[in-house]
């Protein structure tokens, strides 16, 4: 009989190390699945926030381009007088000049399209590095 309650205080034992020790793993398990829970929350707010901001930077840089480029070709299409173009071509050259002039306004409106298409860029790169 006595080895029967030997056994029995020893399979106790057994069990109460073998409980204990899944016991304390598993309670740091979850919390460590609480904590990555949480951070991984944190981190989704962050980035629905970033995105957010980017967003808003994007329509505002596009908005702001938009009204700048409106206003170059507007500028350009009514025509950019030249400082040596109020001479009169003769009569023989007269469709010459008038396209040489057509042909300068188009060119001059878009190599200023495309520097306010990099001037824009330079800032909206700016604007994103800023967020964080």
């Amino acid at each position: 009989m006595i080895d029967y309650a030997k056994l029995i205080i020893l399979g106790g034992i057994f069990l109460a190390g073998a409980g204990f020790g899944w016991y304390f793993p598993h309670r740091a398990l979850v919390e460590y699945k609480t904590s990555v829970e949480v951070a991984a929350k944190a981190q989704e707010e962050k980035v629905k926030s970033i995105r957010s901001q980017q967003e808003l930077v994007n329509k505002g840089i596009e908005k702001e381009y938009e009204a700048k480029l409106n206003l170059l070709r507007q500028y350009y299409a009514n025509g950019v007088r030249q400082p040596n173009t109020s001479k009169l071509p003769t009569l023989s050259n007269t469709t010459n000049g008038a396209d040489a002039v057509t042909a300068y306004n188009l060119l001059v409106g878009q190599c200023a399209e495309a520097t306010q298409q990099l001037v824009s860029l330079q800032e909206w790169t700016k604007e994103q590095l800023g967020i964080k």
